[in-house]
């Protein structure tokens, strides 16, 4: 390189002496030049070394091979230059520059960070040089730095391109994987979809994929290994995913200390303008130094002149540190909220996990209200905490820096701030203190509330048919008002008194500040003034994010204790049993041995027994092709014995070996909402023979042939839409379809007609069926098939009283079998049909006093059928194969209008102005009003306070001192007392009345919802409004509007002073308001939808976790918990697609709004110095007043935007709330003018005149013209095939349906005419699914409170439950679990059957309800329903078993809909040719022909 040779002598020193405010000649050449080079040559060399080492060759296109060709050949022009002019170190740098953009292109995805870092700034350097060597006459090096400089630009140029340029891209591929550092850093990489949510509405199609190692099942692994690590949970996360938030903090640090730069920097500007008006006045020579004057690096000597480019390299400075500092900002933010996403990510899959292993105990203890509460709340404030929780760190580093400027400025008196400061910080604490404690409180109360709507949405039907309306809504609002809204409004008061404390310190300390450095005699000018001003304004932001940082702390607090009990809670024993692989085929080794079982519910994970054990002395086996059956009465222990094989209960002592695979098919069927065939199929490969056969053999295809879209049909949530029957057999058929090794099948045919109960028994069940191969377990409270059975148990109290063959049972007249079998016989059909069998079906006839008797069997009949005699001829079918987890999908969303899940209702575009409205109106119009006003009355007394300091600071030595700190001291009073009492107003008078105003619509509108809607709309997101939506209402949306208010006052009231300062700014003011309004309409159209999006994608995951919660013992039995976290993993990742764009639109707003605000400040400094050189003298009070109020610009712009986004987006819950509140209702509960008089229905006449029925509009009618005459105490007995209608004609007695045509008429009245209540209080249900709530036994039998102990007490007696509720603890008052889970589903049909007996209504339904109780139990209520209590009522029992109307007045037989028969059961019996007789026939009751 050329020797220096610098006409001004100036040397090595940095500072030019002969050009103003410039850089010296060799200073350039020697020191500027190269250290860049230097720098570069090392970062260089590590980025070599991490591409070389970590990234693999790539394939490139031909247009990647082309630039890459064309960025050598460059660079190889640049290394021809440097040559030419004996530049080594140039020479070199291309070399290197040369290797890593040949390594980076072949390897990397994106523009090398450390080459688009470094050209601009070598290029930057080149220029000065070029324009140094210019202005000194050097043309040969002026040629060459620009030269180098051209040929730079254009590498630099083609770099950006990036080195996929030409490629095809992958539509959902999220486009930071590829994006370049400044499109990272300005968030550009987002433009493309921005521009795309202005052309249309973003849908779920438009959204990018998760980054793979950003997916739920990485971040979910992540978190369980730091779990193993680490016991605390705290720690285990920030190991899991605190890097991040490591560098988030570095980068904090960072920003704070330019935020801080910014009242230095104006200070400058500030002395700089006396100093140039003084220097002019003067006319003294230029001062070329006067910059480093003015910063204190030289003596600031007011005697040369002071050049007016310095006051613009200010400006410049000013302007450059906003855009860095936003920069650093914004990369801080996106860090931490994508580490927000990770932790909620990983938690709701650790929370998920934790449920699929949770103990029954454990379960029993917990509602699924309580658990799904821990995802969507306490997940989430981790997630909140996450994302401003730096500023714990961060918020002392800047209130420090506040005091150390402050202290430069003002000297001793900044620290009368830092007194008022410690003496406010214990004020503070105890407030956070009472805020946690009734956060601690708040969150008790809300899961109280879910839990009680859990259970009020799951026990729809059971409440309507009761019309228990009333006292399930008082229930709920009594934990809504008396407890959580109460509590609501001191959160509120003790969050205003907080927030003003927090707005008012800054206030008070600058106010002491300046009182106390002005009474000790400091001159305070502007140049003081309104740095300290700004210090202040930045001291503000820390104080006030401390109050929301200690709430957020204190929720986290909770939260994380909670979340730490769940984690922590009993799980199932593990090896409670063994699982070996199955026999070999043909081998009589066993598939189920239990020997010396004990078991209880109650104990903990090491075995160690807290109460007796439920099962005693169990001792099985089962070998394949028995069938195993499991007698004894309601509660002696049936179920828990096949628990305790799947491994739900804990094992004392003995052992439990399974061989192979099992499937479950539950008492109480759990069906998903999903379609027909999902639920069949479950996860395993769709074969369509077996499939078939497996339809055909469970008799499901009458059953497809009425579902709208056959097995294609979504059924509800719990199989809702479906019959009670139907339920029972897709869940065997799931069984039938896994092809286990071991089938426990409990009482799955007690809820099917008798007949169907039959073809099922023999094609799937018995020797001859699909599972004729298989072990089975069975347990039943029927005898109709006991003969086929290799094996009968029966149990009492939780041991195997008896176990016998039926043959050996029958020999033996005293065993306990021998009487079940004889005595309740009724109904025994022996095998299957003789074309299925062969056998003979034994002989039965119909008795005078109806009785089926059955005949002594013969020995040939009593023969247990042996394994070989099963193994018939059929087609061989393979092993169930399970989808590959990733071919599994979750439940979808319907497109068609069936009765099937409906898709949620979301919105599209903005959100209309009758939603705010509503809202407004909700809380107070007046009380907004006040609001309003007084947030503009604190801005104004705010800017009064600064206006009187600018005042001030003109006086200087001239002021009454006094007179200034009392104006100042009573604006400053006045602006914190007016926002105080806006926040109270808008608390107190607004918030509060519109949450209770929109909860208690919500949850009126929703009780008074017609049943179809629960049919079709999931719990779950029925919860997400109950929960997430009501908590957004409740505390969130206020707190939001606050911060628009503020911030919209706050930026009209900078606007007004700026443009009133400097009118010439009005020009400036169209351009910037064009570039807000375009960056408003593309960030308000997409992330308004994304918000949608994200509120419409969570809602599944509620449904899926509370389904889940729902049928955990089927989940685990069929060992599917991994393809159910797999789900659970998508859903969780659709939902974060939304959020990561979510965070990264408010990023992309956030720094085109802060570059306006920066070039806000520009202008106005600008502004000002143009307006100091053509004037030749300015107010530096006003200049200061408005930069100070341009320096709030940056963040205040931003904020208007983003609070009127967030609160755009959060409305949106308010949107969803009213949608609700405006749902189609049933018809009125009460009609005053058609209330029936007096005690109704008297008599109990029940007359069907030309009735008809349909579901839904265009659909076919499924009660066709019906006409019937039911007479006063007449017992009928309603029978049917499946599909006939009979559970249609129970819906249109309890106008659950409305009719198509005609009518109902009850003694004499109309029930079209009544009010719901009326109709529906007088008329009595035993359903044929028992449904209990959580709370006391008493709150079971009667949730009205209408009766005393002594008539619940009789009832119960009636109802065989006495001695069963006398033995709880505190009985009547004996808590009931969850669903009833803690009662066997016998006694849950009991309890159902006590209600009613409680009612004594003149009007008696009962839907098969006795179908879960044992046969002891059922003769007794026979006998019970049959006697006296009774004879003054009117029954109408629809039956599945036709045993239990045989007794019965006359039979209603229905057929499609219609009437096929209405007599009594004696002479339909005796015509052959009935359609009673023949399904009398086919259940065994009588003696075919």
């Amino acid at each position: 390189m050329a020797s220096c040779v610098d006409p001004s002598g100036d040397g090595l020193h940095p500072i030019s002496r002969a050009r103003p405010f410039d850089l010296s000649l060799c200073f350039e050449r020697f020191v500027l030049l190269p250290s860049l080079s230097a720098a570069f040559q090392l970062f260089a060399i590590a980025s070599l070394a991490y591409l070389l080492r970590t990234h693999e060759v790539l394939e490139r296109g031909r247009t990647s091979k082309n630039l890459l060709k064309a960025k050598i050949v460059v660079l190889v022009g640049a290394f021809v230059v440097a040559c030419l002019h004996l530049d080594a170190a140039a020479a070199s740098l291309q070399i290197t520059t040369a290797a890593l953009v040949w390594v980076n292109h072949t390897r990397a995805r994106w523009s090398n960070t450390v080459l688009s870092l470094f050209w601009p700034l070598h290029i930057l350097a080149l220029a000065v040089a070029a324009r140094t060597d210019f202005m000194v006459g050097d043309t040969q090096q002026t040629q060459y730095h620009a030269g180098l400089g051209v040929l730079e630009l254009l590498v630099f140029i083609f770099e950006l391109l990036g080195p996929e340029v030409g490629m095809e891209e992958d539509p959902h591929e999220i486009p930071l994987a590829r994006a370049n550092v400044y499109s990272v850093w300005s968030f550009g990489w987002l433009t493309p979809f921005m521009r795309l949510g202005t052309k249309k509405y973003v849908t779920a199609e438009d959204l990018y994929n998760m980054p793979e190692a950003d997916q739920t099942v990485n971040l979910g692994a992540r978190l369980y290994n730091a779990m193993k690590k680490h016991d605390n949970l705290w720690l285990a996360l920030a190991r899991a995913y605190g890097w991040p938030m490591f560098v988030a903090l570095v980068l904090k640090v960072f920003q704070d200390l330019l935020a801080f730069a910014q009242p230095q920097l104006l200070r400058l500007l500030l002395r700089f303008l006396p100093r140039y008006q003084a220097s002019r006045s003067s006319h003294v020579p230029l001062d070329y130094n006067s910059f480093f004057a003015l910063a204190g690096l030289y003596d600031d000597s007011p005697e040369r002149e002071v050049p007016l480019i310095q006051g613009f390299a200010i400006a410049g400075l000013m302007f450059f540190a906003a855009l860095t500092q936003t920069a650093i900002l914004h990369q801080y933010f996106q860090r931490c909220f994508e580490t927000g996403m990770r932790v909620r990510a990983g938690l709701v899959r650790a929370i998920y996990d934790k449920a699929l292993v949770l103990s029954c105990t454990e379960r029993t203890t917990r509602a699924t209200g309580d658990i799904v509460n821990l995802m969507s709340v306490d997940a989430t404030r981790l997630q909140d905490l996450c994302t401003y929780g730096l500023i714990t760190v961060s918020g002392p580093l800047q209130i420090t820096l506040a005091f150390v400027s402050l202290y430069n400025l003002l000297g001793w008196p900044a620290f009368v701030g830092v007194a008022v400061m410690i003496v406010s910080i214990p004020l503070n604490t105890y407030i956070a203190r009472i805020l946690k404690k009734m956060q601690e409180q708040q969150m008790k109360n809300r899961d109280q509330r879910t839990r009680a709507m859990t259970e009020v949405l799951g026990n729809i039907k059971s409440i309507k048919l009761y019309a228990w309306e009333p006292a399930f809504i008082k229930r709920v609002l009594d934990i809504r008002n008396d407890r959580e809204m109460v509590m609501l409004r001191k959160i509120g008061v003790m969050n205003t008194i907080s927030g003003a404390l927090w707005a008012g310190v800054p206030l008070l300390v600058a106010f002491a500040s300046f009182a106390v450095a002005a009474r000790t005699g400091q001159v305070l000018t502007s140049d003081v003034i309104f740095p300290a001003i700004a210090l202040f304004m930045l001291l503000q932001f820390p104080l006030a994010m401390f109050g929301m940082i200690t709430s957020s702390v204190v929720e986290a607090l909770v939260s994380v204790r909670r979340l730490r009990s769940f984690l922590h809670a009993g799980e199932l024993q593990p090896d409670a049993r063994a699982t070996l692989p199955p026999p070999a085929p043909g081998s009589d080794e066993p598939v189920l041995e239990v020997a010396g079982g004990e078991f209880t519910w109650d104990a903990n994970v090491d075995g160690t027994n807290t109460k007796s054990s439920t099962l005693e002395g169990i001792d099985l086996v089962v070998k394949p092709g028995q069938l195993v059956g499991v007698l004894g009465r309601v509660g002696a222990g049936k179920t828990s014995l096949l628990s305790a094989i799947v491994g739900e209960m804990v094992r004392v002592e003995g052992s439990v070996t399974v061989r192979g695979t099992i499937a479950l098919a539950p008492q109480n069927p759990w069906i998903m909402s999903g379609s027909v065939r999902d639920n069949i199929t479950f996860s395993h490969a769709f074969e369509q023979d077996f499939y078939d056969a497996v339809l055909d053999a469970c008799a499901l295809r009458p059953d497809l042939e009425t579902l709208t879209d056959g097995d294609l049909t979504l059924v509800g949530e719990k199989g809702i839409t479906l019959s009670g029957g139907q339920r029972a057999r897709i869940a065997l058929a799931r069984a039938v379809y896994a092809r286990a090794d071991l089938y426990l099948l409990d009482d799955v045919l007690a809820a099917v007609d008798s007949h169907v109960a039959r073809h099922v028994f023999d094609n799937v069940i018995g020797p001859r069926g699909l599972l004729g191969s298989k072990a089975r377990v069975l347990v039943t409270n029927t005898v109709a098939f006991v003969r086929q059975f290799d094996e009968l148990l029966f149990m009492r109290r939780g041991i195997v009283l008896e176990r016998a063959s039926y043959a050996e049972a029958m020999l033996n007249q005293e065993s306990e079998l021998f009487k079940l079998i004889v005595h309740h016989g009724r109904g025994l059909t022996g095998s299957a049909s003789t074309s299925a069998s062969g056998s003979t079906t034994p002989v039965t006839s119909f008795g005078a006093d109806g009785e089926t008797m059955v005949d002594t069997p013969s020995d040939e009949e009593t023969k247990s059928v042996g394994s070989n005699e099963k193994a018939i001829e059929r087609k061989t079918y393979g092993r169930a194969t399970l989808l590959p987890i990733k071919a599994v999908q979750p439940p979808g969303q319907p497109d068609i209008s069936t009765p099937q899940q409906t898709k949620e209702h979301s919105e599209v575009g903005k959100v209309k102005w009758k939603v705010y409205s509503q809202y407004i109106a909700a809380a107070s119009r007046t009380g907004f009003a006040m609001f309003v006003l007084l947030i503009i009355a604190s801005q104004a007394s705010s800017i009064a306070a600064n206006v009187v300091l600018m005042r001030w600071g003109d006086a200087g030595g001239r002021a009454d001192v006094g007179h200034y700190i009392l104006l100042y001291g009573l604006c400053a009073l006045a602006s914190a007392a007016s926002s105080a009492l806006a926040g109270l107003f808008l608390w107190i008078f607004c918030s509060l009345r519109s949450a209770r105003y929109l909860h208690d619509s919500m949850l009126f509108a929703v009780m008074r919802a017609p049943l179809s809607f629960f049919e079709t709309t999931p719990t779950g997101r029925v919860m997400n409004l109950f929960s997430r939506d009501t908590y957004v209402v409740d505390q969130v949306l206020a707190r939001l509007i606050q911060a628009f208010v503020r911030t919209l006052v706050s930026v009209l009231g900078i606007v007004a002073v700026i443009c009133t300062s400097f009118p010439l700014f009005l020009v400036s003011l169209p351009p910037i308001a064009y570039v807000y309004h375009m960056v408003m309409t593309y960030y308000l159209a997409t992330s308004r939808e994304l918000k949608r999006l994200d509120a419409v994608s969570r809602s599944p995951i509620f449904s899926w976790f509370s389904e889940s919660l729902g049928g955990l013992s089927t989940i685990r039995a069929f060992g599917q918990q991994s393809i159910f976290t797999a789900n659970i993993e998508r859903l969780v990742d659709r939902n974060q697609e939304c959020y990561i764009l979510s965070i990264s639109v408010n990023r992309w707003l956030a720094i085109r709004l802060e570059l306006l605000g920066a070039a806000i400040i520009l202008t106005a400094s600008c502004l000002a110095l143009t307006t100091l050189g053509i004037r030749g003298t300015i107010n530096a009070g006003l200049v200061g007043l408005v930069l100070s109020y341009g320096l709030n610009t940056t963040g205040s712009l931003n904020w208007v935007v983003r609070s009127a986004s967030e609160v755009e987006q959060n409305i949106v819950s308010v949107e969803r709330v009213l949608h609700y509140v405006d749902l189609e209702p049933e018809a009125p509960d009460y009609i005053e003018e058609n209330k029936p008089a007096g005690q109704w229905p008297s008599e109990g006449r029940v007359e069907l005149r030309n009735y008809s029925l349909r579901y839904r509009p265009n659909l076919p009618l499924v009660l066709n013209d019906i006409s019937l005459d039911i007479k006063p105490r007449e017992k009928v007995g309603i029978c049917g095939r499946t599909g006939a209608g009979k559970s249609s004609l129970l819906l249109a007695l309890f106008r659950i349906i409305e009719p198509a045509s005609g009518t109902i008429v009850i003694d004499g009245v109309d029930i079209t005419k009544l009010g719901l209540h009326d109709l529906r209080s007088a008329i009595s249900i035993i359903p044929q699914e028992p449904q209990l709530f959580e709370g006391t036994m008493r709150e079971n039998i009667d949730p009205t409170g209408l009766y005393q102990d002594d008539e619940i007490w009789h009832a119960l007696e009636q109802s065989h439950l006495k001695a069963f509720v006398q033995g709880l603890p505190g009985s009547l008052d004996a808590r009931v679990a969850e669903g009833g889970s803690s009662m066997s589903s016998g006694q849950r049909q009991l309890l159902c059957f006590a209600r009613a007996l409680l009612r004594k209504s003149t009007i008696l339904v009962l839907d098969e309800a006795t179908s879960a109780v044992d046969l002891e139990s059922d003769k007794a209520i026979q006998d019970i329903l049959h006697g006296p209590q009774f004879a003054n009522v009117t029954m109408l029992t629809i039956a599945h078993r036709l045993h239990t109307i045989m007794e019965s007045d006359r039979v209603l037989v229905l057929d499609a809909g219609k009437v096929a028969e209405f007599d009594s059961p004696e002479n339909l019996i005796a015509n052959r040719e009935s359609r009673f007789y023949s399904l009398a026939a086919e259940a065994g009751l009588v003696k075919p022909e």
